[in-house]
């Protein structure tokens, strides 16, 4: 509806048409108050406390352009993942597999549910907590905000422009985290596989599987190796699509949670803009932890694999099955990792990291504040 996701017929004309569409609902939505803000920021440089509320909605901004930018550039590809991902899973044949699917679905659902609460907790803070006369968010226009019918129109732009961008930069992040989801669902899916490689076959008194036995977990141990290798090419390919915008993102979520809890020790009496400056501050540190959390299952997963094949019936099998099976195992110990920028792996401890950082970061400028 918005311009950055369009439907796949579109071709020629209509494809120009769209992508005209797509500029003119980003420049409304984003390059206006992107100039704004930057115009804002350089009429009052120096003075720190308004420069903190300035920057923290702009960082965001910024980092929300990044995405959109690599959304509109690397489309095609995105596409081939989402219907990979939807093949595989949506593929699953055993009872046991459908269950870790649709824990899965769960999972994802919970958090696309959680983000999108806080985000519009937060957001229809910020646009109810404008006192009379004043916008509510920080921005300098070459013109009178004061007056009627200035005042009323920057402020319906304003809150359209907070609530869509909002709701767009929530689609964008649940996005990614969840083709990470169910990236680690089809490795999850494969350690289930490997697991039970044996399970509808019974072995004689020798304790060793029949030749024709054999061929039948060969069969089914090559189709593991393949679906593993389906599943690695999908965390490179998603590393290929979101590794320099989660790179941007971490970069500007540290000055993002650092400013808003600045601005949130040094906010006023106004209630309801305290209450939301919290809800931001939590919700910034929600979607980092989106990204760190799924990313950390991911690795997790994958190293999993070796475990799984471990627990096969491997000692029923043939010499040969067997050495295709630590073949299997080797391979799995190149774990699958999703890193932001080629620096920082998607992880746990990166989430601690980033908000270490932030609250050294906080500390340093409530110090020169107070110095000031």
């Amino acid at each position: 509806l918005v311009g950055f996701w369009p439907p796949d017929n579109l071709q020629g004309t209509k494809k120009l048409i769209y992508d005209c569409y797509a500029v003119l609902s980003f420049m409304f939505l984003q390059g206006v108050y992107l100039l704004a803000q930057i115009a804002d920021l350089i009429v009052i440089w120096g003075d720190l406390p308004l420069m903190t509320a300035t920057s923290f909605i702009l960082f965001t901004n910024l980092a929300q352009a990044v995405k959109f930018i690599n959304l509109a550039v690397k489309n095609k590809m995105i596409r081939r993942i989402v219907n990979d991902c939807d093949q595989v899973l949506g593929n699953v044949q055993t009872e046991e597999a459908k269950r870790i699917v649709r824990r899965c679905d769960k999972d994802t659902t919970v958090q696309l549910v959680a983000f999108f609460s806080l985000t519009l907790f937060t957001i229809t803070g910020f646009a109810t907590s404008a006192e009379r006369g004043h916008l509510p968010l920080r921005a300098w226009y070459p013109y009178d905000t004061s007056k009627s019918p200035t005042y009323e129109l920057t402020f319906v732009h304003q809150v359209y422009a907070l609530f869509v961008s909002a709701f767009l930069n929530v689609a964008k992040d649940t996005m990614v985290t969840t083709l990470i989801a169910q990236c680690h669902c089809q490795l999850k899916l494969i350690g289930l596989s490997l697991r039970t490689l044996g399970k509808d076959l019974e072995v004689d008194k020798s304790h060793l599987l029949s030749p024709k036995q054999g061929e039948l977990i060969r069969s089914r141990l090559h189709k593991c190796a393949m679906q593993h290798q389906r599943a690695l090419d999908v965390a490179q390919q998603l590393q290929l699509c979101f590794s320099e915008p989660t790179f941007a993102q971490f970069n500007v979520s540290r000055i993002i949670i650092c400013v808003s809890a600045f601005q949130l020790v040094s906010a006023t009496n106004n209630m309801v803009r305290l209450v939301s400056m919290g809800t931001y501050l939590v919700n910034m540190c929600f979607q980092v932890f989106l990204y760190c959390y799924n990313g950390n299952q991911l690795s997790e997963e994958s190293s999993d694999i070796s475990v799984a094949a471990y627990f096969s019936p491997w000692h029923t099998m043939s010499p040969s099955i067997r050495r295709e099976l630590i073949i299997i195992m080797v391979r799995s110990k190149r774990i699958a990792r999703i890193t932001a920028g080629g620096f920082t792996t998607l992880s746990l401890a990166s989430f601690m990291a980033i908000i270490k950082a932030s609250y050294s970061l906080f500390t340093l400028l409530k110090q020169v504040n107070d110095g000031d």
